[in-house]
């Protein structure tokens, strides 16, 4: 449809059709009449309110989807149709390692293929929009979803939003296999006190200005076609009914012309919130503040339109958001196409497209993190003197759940597990032997997820049972490698945790096992950056895996065998303890430092009781090779600012980088930036760019980074936004601790 004939449909629609186009409701309430009737009744609802309803989320099937659409088109006044939108995080039959994961590829077009093939999938099953990706800054592993975060770095988090939205959407949303995204949860979400879901959160301006808001909008200037509200108060304003957020930076600044959305029931938390006194004010604070599609409440269903009618609310706050769900729609073509991709084909394919598997099978040990490593990976495949035989114990060995906790479409027995991919290794002649040892989750421990309700019902006597037989396997063999970690329900919304280790009964086995065996490799699971002390300290290597997804039993033996390299370097601080979070590279320097091994005495910044850097710091990772630096070179000592800053301010920073280990490596080269004072305090570094160079072994690279004015600006101490004159250092190296720098200046012209 063209502008004007939206324009015409929009004036010819009733107040009733207007309010139902912000409506959204999940797929239950077109299940049947029948079916219906409960939740219409709970939410206060009518059939012809949710027969004007404009959007349908978490239900799919191409099938399932076209008879909703026929259905709700034929007594839809206008014949306008639905959207169907769902939470596609990592992958939808195809399930990719969980975005955290992702985040430590340092290859946003890694993430942006993913995207691609999450979209090609959303889409033949019926969906036009995905609530993905989230781009909440993140800093504090207690907070569950994390895991739904690309890491703590403003700078990465903006390339991987964007990159992601690439995937999704392509140039055009309404060409095939596109679907519409989401940038999430608009602000500062990932920043609640004391890790707690749903808290509140304190940024001052600058905080929130400088770090939080550059991702999200960046995925504006990405041309994401949705924004989502965020749940937590801002400047104690929550963010729904947050005007000035909404209108005057998000549409007014950064120009957003696209659809605002609640998350799940944010319109009537107003009220719990204690910002709106009823139903009635709630509707209007948040209809103030732009949000246009209500999801999951009757707020604006049942309370919007004897406001419009008395003029307590202005019909053209009405008017702009339903005129922004329609031109989405017509965006997507589902004026001429309703159902756009949807094909039946898809809902009964026996198998994953084998492309699609292949490349989830590649793309996860690119993220997958070597933390320690003193010589025992890559494991031999055949035998050797030293290794005999090799014994996988632990509660992961054989477990299918290993795709994080927003994956909700897979079938769960496309997934592959450790001990089938090492059924299936055809190069692996090094004897194998294998035994769970424990569950993932304790003894009688259960817990509600997304997909569905997991406990551990194995009886005391078959677990010590279970424990006995994963010790003799351990000592019978000459490498104990040791899948465990956290359950993925552990992890993502709703998953708030003051304790984040390893859980204790793995601990138990783990140490159990150490008394027979030290020659561990640990294969760590998790959807947050886990306190990995003792075993950092007792294994001989550790791999973090995330939750890898579809072909995670695959890429972890690929691995662990050398077939491929263990590609990624922390997008998150690990820290030493839970006491030291939130954590992050890129903190304040403060007035009395303290030095790492100094005699500093008794006032200075530090605890008495653990170090003040993490465990594994942000970029740092191994490989199977090791890699030298050379001093970073610089075209020149100085960079202008002003008028002549286009002609002279850009300077070069260099390092050759060389492989100086046996057999070919990937190595992340990254760039920090300090400014060494400014009118208000800067962070110890910055990352500023980063690349991936794969050399062979003895090969030599030289890595050139461009410094540009641009990229050494900062909100000032009057907030205007730019440069200052001074002297900043350029580190380039392997993770955010490199002291590998030399020293530059920025002076005006």
């Amino acid at each position: 449809m063209t502008s004007e004939q939206i324009q015409t449909l929009l004036a010819d629609m009733s107040l009733q059709e207007k309010i139902g186009q912000l409506i959204q409701l999940t797929g239950v309430f077109y299940a049947g009449e029948g079916m219906a009737t409960g939740p219409m009744s709970e939410m206060g609802l009518t059939r012809e309110q949710v027969d004007m309803a404009g959007s349908v989320l978490s239900s799919v099937g191409a099938a399932r989807l076209k008879n909703i659409q026929k259905t709700y088109m034929e007594k839809q006044p206008h014949h306008i149709p639905l959207l169907f939108m769902a939470d596609v995080i990592n992958g939808f039959r195809t399930v990719f390692p969980i975005p955290l994961a992702q985040g430590c590829s340092f290859d946003p077009e890694l993430s942006r293929e993913m995207a691609r093939v999450s979209a090609r999938e959303a889409a033949r099953t019926g969906l036009h929009a995905t609530f993905s990706p989230m781009v909440d800054l993140v800093r504090d592993a207690r907070w569950g979803r994390v895991m739904e975060s690309t890491g703590e770095d403003p700078y990465l988090n903006g390339l991987f939003g964007s990159a992601m939205i690439r995937g999704y959407q392509g140039e055009n949303v309404g060409e095939k296999d596109r679907i519409a995204a989401c940038v999430k949860h608009f602000a500062g979400y990932g920043a609640p006190m004391g890790g707690r879901e749903y808290n509140q959160v304190e940024l001052s301006e600058r905080t929130l200005r400088q770090d939080y808001m550059p991702s999200y909008r960046q995925g504006v200037e990405a041309g994401a076609e949705l924004v989502m509200t965020s749940f937590n108060t801002l400047g104690r304003v929550p963010a729904t009914a947050n005007r000035e957020l909404m209108q005057d930076i998000l549409r007014g600044e950064w120009g957003f012309e696209g659809v605002l959305i609640s998350d799940w029931a944010a319109i009537r938390e107003l009220l719990a919130h204690g910002i709106a006194a009823d139903r009635d004010e709630a509707a209007y604070l948040a209809l103030r503040a732009g949000v246009d599609i209500d999801m999951m409440t009757d707020v604006y269903a049942n309370h919007l339109e004897r406001q419009i009618r008395e003029g307590k609310i202005p019909m053209e706050w009405l008017d702009a958001s339903v005129l922004r769900i329609l031109n989405l729609k017509n965006k997507l073509g589902l004026f001429e196409h309703p159902c756009k991709d949807a094909d039946e084909a898809y809902d009964g394919a026996a198998d994953i497209e084998p492309a699609h598997r292949a490349f989830a099978r590649k793309a996860a040990p690119e993220t997958f993190v070597l933390l320690k490593n003193d010589g025992i990976l890559p494991l031999p495949t055949a035998p050797t003197e030293r290794v005999r035989n090799i014994a996988f114990v632990g509660p992961y060995v054989d477990e299918k759940r290993i795709c994080g906790s927003w994956s909700l479409f897979y079938n769960m027995e496309e997934n592959v597990t450790i001990q089938e991919a090492l059924e299936q290794a055809r190069t692996l002649t090094v004897p194998v032997s294998w035994a769970k040892g424990c569950q993932v989750l304790d003894y009688g421990q259960e817990r509600d997820g997304f997909r569905d309700h997991v406990k551990n019902t194995c009886g005391r006597e078959e677990l010590e049972a279970m424990e006995a037989e994963a010790v003799r396997v351990a000592r019978e063999a000459d490498v104990v490698v040791m899948p465990m970690g956290e359950h993925h329900e552990y992890t993502g919304e709703g998953s708030a945790r003051t304790e984040i280790g390893i859980p204790e009964h793995q601990m138990e086995l783990f140490r159990r096992v150490y008394a027979v065996n030290p020659n561990i490799v640990v294969v760590s699971f998790s959807g947050r950056p886990l306190d990995l002390r003792e075993v950092s300290r007792k294994a001989r290597a550790v791999l973090q895996v995330w939750f890898p997804g579809t072909e995670g039993g695959h890429a972890i033996v690929d691995t662990l065998f050398g077939e491929t390299e263990p590609g990624g370097r922390l997008s998150m601080s690990f820290p030493y303890n839970v006491g030291q979070v939130p954590v992050y590279y890129s903190e304040l320097p403060t007035g009395r430092p303290h030095l790492d091994g100094a005699a500093d005495g008794r006032c200075v910044s530090r605890y008495i009781d653990a170090p003040n850097k993490p465990l594994y710091v942000f970029g740092y990772g191994m490989g199977y090779t090791t890699f030298s630096y050379s001093p970073v070179t610089l075209s020149r000592g100085d960079m202008v600012m002003g008028k002549k800053a286009a002609e002279g301010s850009a300077l070069t920073a260099a390092v050759t980088l060389t492989n100086t280990g046996s057999r070919p490596g990937t190595e992340v080269v990254q760039l920090y930036i300090r400014d060494m004072a400014g009118s208000v305090a800067r962070p110890v570094r910055e990352l500023k760019g980063f690349q991936r160079v794969t050399l062979g072994p003895g090969e030599s690279r030289q890595v050139c980074f461009d410094i540009t004015e641009e990229m050494l600006r900062f909100y000032r101490l009057d907030m205007s936004y730019g440069a200052e004159p001074g002297q900043f250092m350029a580190y380039i190296g392997s993770d955010s601790d490199t002291q590998n720098g030399a020293s530059f200046s920025l002076r005006q012209e």
